[in-house]
């Protein structure tokens, strides 16, 4: 049975939501469910397939598999739900296709179906003289409607550029609306080299655990803060049981990059193989403050009991959230056990049991509950007499991501109705405040989303137009960031916007300029870091600051 992709409340995720919205602060008691939903499913569920290589070379068929890759980051970043390539190959297998199968449009369409796409983006690419052409259509599934050809063509060079241009007509094409600048988008690939790209390509999609690892070890030491890279690297270690090479791996991807809810429940995973349970603790607690998916919480709890920690609380949660999920039952009875609450084991134990009716560990652990409550009380370090079956609670070693990623962007349908009761000068206050926290992750074209939103309630708002600013910076447009930053002081003078002319000045070598931006900024805000840096910078120039 295929697991589900559709974006629908059901009770565990209702629960996800639940929790999430705790966490933010934010209150569900307003929302309506089932109109968040239809909304949140209106054509928003993505499928990119590898794009057809004609260029008669098949040493190049890994750009064909790297468009899915860089699609998925960049319609994510639009607001799309996209699939992964695992549920894509999970559904070829599932219809009984090779991965590397090309499907005709009626099998695209059989694949989309049974993942229950709205759109589906195919395309084809040639090489000719050292530059790539790239053709691609979005096809529209309710409505069997394929687009017309969307084309761009570079060096292979700037295959990345190829790559995020068209990624942004696509964005276009399935959002007329869609208002992120091109720029944002061919910025998004920076930092990571080409060579390093196609290494971790052909890593991702090796048949071998040798060639895989090879790869992506290659594309690490080309570029060592390839978050992507790094993720896959530690993943394919700790399939091969490397643990501790995988536990250093999975370390290195930053704590603020979209990757680290991933990489730290493998690194909880790795560590717990190495029998550090406390580091295992520490890896599953973070991913559990931000994604309180039940396997999280309940190899949090499997990390803290291992220890010799009560974790009862935590499998209650876990098994709350998937109540249909056997082995949350089975820990819980166990933790129950170790606090000699034997009718709460008992009732744990037998919904086990109801679920899966051959395991045989939870048949003994229901005659250990049995024998228990005529014995002495049972501890984490004592077993009785009479049954020597010591049950130790089972650990989740699968990662669904996919679940939290549907449920978060339900989230975000709900924190948009949220905000539609919100003045036009609130939702501007928030959209700033979510572009900034973007801005903090490097998510450069979801920030432009947020200031751009924010300046559609408020156009009038300095702090907006600065936001902006510095994403023009970011993105390599420093004439654009000029102009923003230029209509945020006209506005209301702010440091953020003084500091962001000064950058811009700086990079020209227009030394007294820049000090005249820094000073004003430090005007405003003495204690400013980033204006102090400034101030040093110039100096250590020999530009002295007013």
């Amino acid at each position: 049975m295929l697991r589900p992709l559709l974006i629908r409340f059901t009770p565990r995720r209702l629960w996800l939501l639940a929790v999430i919205l705790f966490a933010t602060g934010l209150s569900a008691t307003a929302q309506n469910p089932s109109a968040a939903d239809d909304r949140g499913t209106g054509g928003r569920l993505v499928l990119v397939l590898p794009f057809d290589n004609r260029s008669g070379q098949p040493n190049l068929a890994w750009i064909g598999d790297s468009f899915p890759d860089t699609l998925n980051q960049r319609l994510n970043s639009a607001g799309f739900l996209t699939i992964t390539r695992d549920d894509r190959q999970y559904a070829l297998d599932h219809l009984g296709l090779p991965v590397d199968f090309r499907p005709t449009r009626a099998t695209t369409i059989r694949i989309a179906q049974t993942l229950d796409a709205d759109y589906v983006v195919v395309g084809s690419y040639t090489i000719n003289n050292g530059r790539i052409t790239v053709q691609a259509q979005v096809l529209q599934i309710n409505q069997l409607r394929l687009s017309a050809p969307l084309a761009d063509s570079s060096d292979l060079a700037r295959l990345f550029d190829v790559e995020n241009s068209i990624a942004w007509k696509i964005a276009r094409q399935l959002d007329p609306k869609f208002s992120v600048a091109l720029q944002t988008f061919l910025s998004a690939s920076s930092g990571v080299k080409l060579s390093s790209f196609e290494n971790y390509i052909r890593g991702i999609s090796a048949n071998s655990a040798q060639e895989r690892i090879k790869r992506l070890q290659l594309a690490v030491q080309e570029t060592p803060t390839y978050s992507a890279a790094l993720l896959a690297l530690g993943k394919a270690q700790y399939a091969e049981r490397d643990y501790d090479h995988a536990a250093t791996t999975l370390s290195k991807v930053p704590s603020n990059d979209r990757l680290a809810l991933e990489a730290g429940f493998y690194l909880g995973l790795a560590r717990f193989n190495a029998a550090k349970y406390a580091e295992a603790e520490s890896a599953f607690a973070f991913v559990a403050s931000r994604l309180p998916l039940p396997e999280v919480v309940n190899n949090q709890g499997v990390a803290a009991s291992r220890q010799g920690h009560d974790a009862t609380p935590l499998f209650k949660r876990a098994s709350t959230a998937d109540p249909n999920d056997a082995d949350y039952h089975f820990n819980l009875a166990v933790s129950l056990l170790r606090r000699n609450d034997f009718n709460g084991a008992q009732r744990e134990v037998d919904a086990s049991l109801k679920l899966h009716p051959s395991d045989t560990e939870a048949a003994d652990l229901r005659d250990r509950i049995a024998a228990g409550r005529n014995l002495a009380p049972v501890t984490s370090t004592s077993t009785p007499a009479i049954n020597s079956f010591d049950p130790l609670e089972r650990i989740r070693r699968t990662y669904s991501e996919a679940s939290f990623r549907q449920a978060a962007f339900q989230l975000d349908q709900m924190r948009a109705l949220r905000m539609a009761n919100l003045s036009p000068a609130q939702q501007a206050t928030e959209y700033i405040q979510q572009g900034h926290d973007y801005l903090a992750q490097g998510l450069i074209p979801e920030a432009e989303q947020e200031f751009q939103s924010a300046i559609s309630f408020s156009p009038q708002s300095a702090a907006a137009h600065a936001g902006l600013a510095q994403v023009r910076e970011h993105s390599g447009n420093p004439t654009d960031a000029v102009s923003e930053a230029q209509a945020s002081i006209k506005l209301q003078p702010n440091a953020a916007a003084y500091l962001v002319l000064a950058r811009i000045e700086l990079g020209a070598n227009h030394l007294s300029e820049s000090a005249l931006d820094v000073s004003k900024a430090l005007h405003l805000e003495p204690n400013n870091s980033a204006a102090q840096g400034m101030r040093q910078a110039l100096q250590s120039r020999g530009q002295s600051v007013p």
